[in-house]
């Protein structure tokens, strides 16, 4: 039970993350998706999805049963394992990230499932994004980084949060004016049309390949630790290395989170056949 609690203060990307690899999927999907997107949105949302892609961690703190549902950590081998990962301590099934997009994903493609449509489409966006955070398949020991303390220009933070929130902050505050739009706009510029292509393909006719997103994390994890040992305080040299990284992901979240839509509400299968 610890260790559960411990586990829910975490949050993959914070509200910035999550708002911009909604905004990059708003971009790429089509208009018979959009329409499907926007119609399922609550009204709070103004017709946004990125504006409601966090509710998900707020849904998390009241009703902690989807908190396994956010991450699938590994013994820090480097390497993804869906037997191993996303099996709960009493032999649930799908208790992880990727078993909770593909769950959400098969929810939103058949109408007459009893699950809430508006909430599975609020938590898939949310979890497309969470799987894409490298420290959400980090090492099971210490949490995905949450219990290495360590400084971010000399402020006490833990590893989990650098790569959650401390490098886009940064990155926001050093390049971007902390305008969430232009640093959407530097990424998206960024995105080469072979990148998106291969980003957003999935093998055979599968909808999601989450599993294929954790074992990108799970690899980025690895070098994601050096040179955080307990009480390391990290500056330029640390930011430099992982925000490119961090851009990347969010970019590919965006890509492949619309490219999932996109299957689901347009049964656009240009890319879905594509081989990887």
């Amino acid at each position: 039970m610890a260790l559960l609690l411990v586990a829910a203060a975490a949050q993959a990307w914070g509200v910035e993350g999550h708002y911009m690899v909604c905004k990059i999927a708003e971009s790429y999907l089509t208009s018979e998706a959009s329409v499907a997107v926007k119609g399922l949105l609550p009204e709070s949302a103004g017709g946004e999805l990125a504006a409601v892609c966090s509710w998900p961690d707020t849904e998390r703190r009241q009703n902690p049963w989807s908190t396994p549902l956010h991450f699938a950590d590994t013994p820090g081998d480097c390497k993804f394992s869906y037997a191993r990962d996303c099996t709960g301590t009493n032999g649930e099934k799908d208790m992880c990230v990727v078993g909770a997009i593909n769950n959400y994903t098969a929810a939103l493609q058949d109408s007459s499932c009893p699950y809430n449509r508006t909430e599975s489409l609020m938590f898939l966006a949310h979890f497309v994004g969470d799987v894409h955070q490298p420290m959400h398949c980090g090492r099971i020991a210490d949490l995905g980084g949450n219990t290495v303390v360590v400084s971010w220009y000399t402020n006490k933070t833990n590893l989990h949060k650098v790569w959650d929130e401390k490098v886009i902050g940064t990155a926001m505050n050093r390049f971007y004016k902390d305008d969430l739009s232009t640093m959407i706009g530097a990424i998206k510029r960024n995105l080469t049309v072979v990148e998106k292509n291969k980003w957003e393909a999935c093998p055979s006719r599968a909808t999601s390949c989450a599993d294929k997103f954790a074992e990108e994390s799970a690899e980025l994890s690895c070098p994601a630790y050096v040179g955080t040992e307990q009480g390391s305080n990290l500056e330029d040299e640390y930011f430099f290395k992982a925000l490119p990284v961090v851009q990347k992901r969010i970019a590919q979240g965006g890509v492949r989170l619309a490219a999932i839509l996109n299957r689901i509400f347009s049964g656009n299968s240009s890319s879905a056949l594509q081989s990887i």
